[in-house]
Order: structure tokens, then C-alpha cells, then sequence
């Protein structure tokens, strides 16, 4: 199956929840009823996290900001960064806040995600997006003590990204 068409097949799931036996099945925590999906790209690049003292006061490691270029069809057409924001080459980006989580596959997967759009830039294809998913995440994930608060530490990881918008 080309990339494309599994790309399709995912962004069709994206909105129904539904699947056939190899597709993703959209938690329902995620799914976006009544929004149609408009752009699916995947991304490839690193969780980046900083080392702090949590409550008790122990050093752990805090998620501080992601660092992603965003692809189709295996080209660059943008990033995704801090905030958390999405930049589309095209000059439109879209910011997002956590709405709705699922957990990832394995404990080394960082969640998926639901996001609803908070500001937009742009008149490009990211202007209209009211809600982005975070799905088929791969790796991105780190736990535990750290040595030095201050210090930081970049994880890989990889996940598709759905761009929907209210019909």
C-alpha cells in the first residue's frame, strides 16, 4: 500500500473512529465528530525534556517542548514545535491545547493525542484547522531520575498528525 493511500485510509479513521483489520482505531477520547479531515502529515524528531526538581523535591524529568519536521509523501512541509504549533511551508500554522489523551502503544511511546486549535497564522491550509490528533506515536518517551537539574535530554520519536476542521 503506498504512503498516500495509508495516509488517506488513517485520515478517513481520524474522523469515523472506525477500522478493517492493519488500520488504526481512533480512541474515543480522540475522536472529533462532525470535523472533516483536511491534512495528514507525518513527523519525525525529538521530544526534548529538562531536568527539575518535581514536588518531592526529587530531580525528574519534565517534557519542556517538542522539536519535529513534518512530512508527506516523504518531503518536508514543515515543523512542529513548542507551543505546541504546527507551521506548514505554505505560511499557516495552528496551535493547539490537550483536550483528550490515549496511551501509546508501548511504555516507550508517548501518548496520543486530541488537540483543540487555540490561534491561528496564516491564510494557508493550517488557517481553519479547529483540531489536530497526535496518533501512531513511536518512541518519544523518557521517565525517571536525572543527574543535574538544568540539564536537558532529546528523545526520538515519530507520529502521524491529523489536521481537521468543522464542516
Amino acid at each position: 500500500m503506498r504512503a498516500t493511500t495509508a495516509l488517506l485510509a488513517l485520515a478517513v479513521l481520524a474522523v469515523t473512529g472506525g477500522a478493517r483489520a492493519g488500520e488504526t482505531t481512533i480512541p474515543d477520547a480522540l475522536i472529533a465528530p462532525g470535523e472533516k479531515v483536511v491534512l495528514t502529515l507525518h513527523a519525525e524528531g525529538a521530544q526534548v525534556y529538562e531536568c527539575k526538581t518535581d514536588k518531592d523535591g526529587k530531580l525528574a524529568w519534565t517534557f519542556r517542548e517538542p522539536i519535529a519536521t513534518l512530512m508527506e509523501d516523504g518531503k518536508t512541509v514543515g515543523r512542529h514545535y513548542a507551543g505546541p504549533n504546527w507551521e506548514h511551508q505554505d505560511g499557516s500554522a495552528v496551535t493547539g491545547r490537550v483536550v483528550g489523551t490515549a496511551i501509546g502503544a508501548t511504555e516507550n511511546d508517548i501518548a496520543w493525542l486530541k488537540l483543540n486549535a487555540i490561534a491561528h497564522r496564516g491564510n494557508g491550509i493550517l488557517a481553519n484547522i479547529t483540531t489536530v490528533q497526535r496518533l501512531n506515536t513511536k518512541g518519544g518517551a523518557l521517565e525517571g531520575a536525572c543527574d543535574a537539574a538544568g540539564s536537558f535530554r532529546s528523545v526520538g520519536y515519530a507520529a502521524d498528525y491529523v489536521f481537521l476542521r468543522k464542516d
